[in-house]
């Protein structure tokens, strides 16, 4: 009893100390934009300097209050040292073989970065090939790509600094294990693609100031040609179009060296591609297919014809067949109809193609000959997300992975030539996950439409109407979400939480239709699934709004920002991630102008109408209670710059009424999350879930 009373009197004093806050002063300035008449007040707009003495004072302050808060929740020291618990097992990725050596990812448990081995055979000694944890001393320095050269004699690799999108490529001799003194910089959305042993083909920006390396508009992106052994000086220039410096290019070589192509954008959506023969010595590129109505990618050349997948013509995605001498739609050859299932991916191995469907947003793979004619339905262990499927021609296997929401990652060895897959490597994990459920549910949105979402859960739970739940959703670009399986999840859930994840439109779990429904003047699609997702689990009785978290992450934190603006009393927590919260400034900073395919750009009228009616930043009103919200943003995001989120925290500090703490957190030395360490990840997981939990009354044991 009087330990009760003690932990009661606790959380009293916690409270009262959380409920008063008081938030750095954060300087308003007399900033006003003129939007075809509508007049925009953007007050923080020097928030966006985060060079400035003033940015950085500000955000100190916001962090050191953050970790004041953070700190007396009394189970936050438990809630991390369960996370290193349950992340420290060893974790490895699918093997792959190039010349006599198998290579494959591993990491034991809380490395910050995981290593590359390789064996000869897969019953051979595994040796560490690379180490990405010695290119820094806190791991903050990230490997990304990696290309084999033709033969297999070298290996070029992209590192990545504290999260930025920025890269170096460098290079080893595959034989002896060495780095080579090549060092090639700039890069940004870039392939590595190999001609023979010779050098590889990869894709850069000019030189950036360094002012404005983390903030200023991508342009001019090029492609090039890197001789080993020679400096970056002396690249040659393949591919450049000045009259439409907002491009992307991306250059590629087909397995047999055959054919250079070229996949250009001008955004998130739509694609030209290019091709090139180089075994004719050709000196320009064909026009494969214009852009950029449609979504077009290669998947392989069949002798001197090449093989596309494209939604022209095929919302769902279908493979043609193209001539280059005949590029001509009239000319192409269909040799994978559409089907009712989205047709996600294509990929190659021995010879053969594989077909990844998504079925209400679950994978089912198909391998075909390369005439679109079926071989084998492959059988996987569940509802879940298939990945892996893509090897070279004269491979007998293919490793691939499973997971699901409560299934571990599982790597499966697959015979080409039966069509079998045999367990090659489960996960060995301190988490129970036998006892965790996964149901999909289907719910009715706002205008009708029929929506999926995955609920996972401990078996037993009662649908009591009092259930803690954490929603997630993404909703655009063209990206499904799919089951996946995440420690962290998987121990919120073990604790007593109901994860949901709603697969909404704007993603493509239903082909472009879907996608087109959630994008430009139907974005507001979106926000009403996440609404509607989360009214239906409490009229099912999952949860109430005192119970409900919302978070998600980049356009997922556009997503939390506007569905917590929309309705703040339908939820108690909100966690806005590298968000796009600024919609109508956001095409101003790094590759953003890419995104207004997706969202449209508030320099164009009817666009600017559509933007400021959903804009995280710019809904938010004066006296509203708003849910406990935890922004999270890091200091080398050039993807979504930390300015959006440093200005919804400022706007939503200075005008929230309620009682419900606002806190953002920066973390420094991070970008957008590709490539976090290990540590960064443990650290900002028990931040979040300290939190949620705490704010949504949860009692850890």
């Amino acid at each position: 009893m009087r330990a009760a009373i003690i932990i009661f009197s606790f959380v009293i004093m916690t409270n009262v100390c959380f409920s008063q806050i008081k938030y750095p002063d954060a300087r308003k300035v007399d900033q006003k934009d003129d939007y075809f008449g509508t007049i925009v007040p953007d007050p923080y707009r020097w928030l966006e300097d985060d060079n400035s003495t003033e940015t950085k004072q500000w955000v100190n302050e916001e962090n050191y209050i953050t970790e004041n808060y953070l700190s007396k929740i009394p189970f936050r020291n438990q809630i991390k040292d369960s996370l290193e618990k349950y992340f420290n097992y060893p974790r490895y990725g699918a093997p792959f073989k190039r010349g006599e050596f198998y290579y494959f990812y591993k990491n034991d448990g809380l490395q910050n970065q995981s290593i590359l081995y390789r064996q000869k055979g897969l019953d051979g000694k595994a040796d560490v090939f690379l180490d990405p944890n010695k290119l820094s001393k806190d791991g903050t320095a990230a490997v990304g790509s990696i290309s084999f050269s033709k033969g297999s004699g070298y290996m070029a690799y992209l590192v990545a600094q504290s999260g930025s999108d920025w890269q170096v490529a460098e290079l080893m001799d595959v034989r002896d294990g060495k780095r080579l003194e090549d060092k090639i910089d700039f890069i940004k959305f870039s392939e590595l693609s190999w001609k023979g042993d010779e050098g590889f083909y990869y894709s850069r920006y000019p030189v950036p100031d360094e002012k404005e390396k983390l903030t200023g508009q991508n342009r001019f992106h090029k492609v090039y040609f890197h001789k080993i052994g020679t400096p970056q000086s002396k690249d040659e220039l393949i591919y450049e179009d000045n009259n439409h410096p907002m491009r992307i290019v991306s250059a590629g070589v087909t397995e047999d060296g055959r054919f250079l192509m070229l996949s250009i954008s001008e955004g998130t959506s739509g694609s030209e591609l290019l091709v090139k023969d180089l075994k004719n010595n050709q000196k320009d590129f064909t026009l494969l297919i214009k852009g950029f109505s449609g979504e077009n990618s290669f998947v392989d050349n069949d002798g001197d014809k090449i093989i596309v997948r494209t939604n022209q013509d095929a919302p769902n995605y279908r493979l043609v067949l193209i001539d280059p001498a005949h590029p001509d739609k009239s000319h192409w050859k269909t040799i994978v109809p559409e089907q009712t299932e989205m047709l996600e991916n294509a990929g190659t191995g021995g010879g053969k193609l594989f077909l990844t469907y998504l079925k209400d947003a679950s994978s089912r793979i198909y391998q075909a000959s390369y005439d679109g004619s079926i071989e084998h339905a492959i059988e996987l262990p569940g509802i879940g997300s298939a990945i892996g499927f893509d090897a070279k021609r004269g491979d007998k296997e293919i490793f691939y992975i499973f997971s699901s929401y409560n299934y571990p990652v599982t790597i499966l060895r697959y015979d080409i030539a039966t069509g079998k897959s045999t367990l090659y490597r489960k996960s060995d994990l301190k988490l129970r996950t036998d006892n965790l459920e996964v149901k999909q549910l289907f719910f009715t949105s706002k205008d009708g439409t029929r929506v999926p979402m995955f609920v996972t859960y401990k078996k037993g739970m009662k649908p009591d109407g009092n259930n803690p739940v954490l929603l997630y959703g993404y909703g655009g670009f063209n990206i499904a979400l799919t089951p996946s399986f995440s420690v962290s999840n998987a121990f919120f859930v073990q604790k007593g939480g109901v994860y949901a994840v709603v697969n909404l439109r704007g993603g493509n779990e239903y082909g472009e239709a879907w996608h087109k429904a959630g994008m430009l003047q139907n974005k507001q699609h979106v926000f009403d699934d996440m609404i509607s997702a989360a009214e239906f689990l409490v009229k099912e009785n999952y949860t109430n709004p005192q119970k409900l978290a919302l978070r998600g992450a980049s356009n997922g934190g556009l997503l939390a920002g506007a569905v917590m603006t929309q309705r703040p009393d339908l939820f108690k927590v909100a966690i806005p991630q590298v968000g796009v919260m600024d919609m109508l400034r956001y095409h101003k900073f790094t590759i953003g102008w890419a995104w207004a395919t997706e969202y449209g750009r508030s320099d164009n009228e009817v666009d600017f109408k559509n933007l400021y009616s959903y804009s995280p930043l710019h809904n938010l009103e004066k006296g509203v209670s708003y849910p406990a919200t935890l922004v999270t943003t890091a200091d080398h995001d050039d993807r979504v710059v930390p300015a959006h989120s440093f200005k919804f925290a400022a706007t939503l500090q200075a005008d929230n009424a309620g009682s419900n703490p606002v806190l953002i957190r920066v973390e420094t030395k991070a970008g957008h999350g590709a490539g976090k360490p290990v540590t960064k990840q443990i650290d900002e997981e028990t931040d979040i879930w300290s939190f949620v939990m705490y704010n949504l009354g949860m009692q850890i044991h």
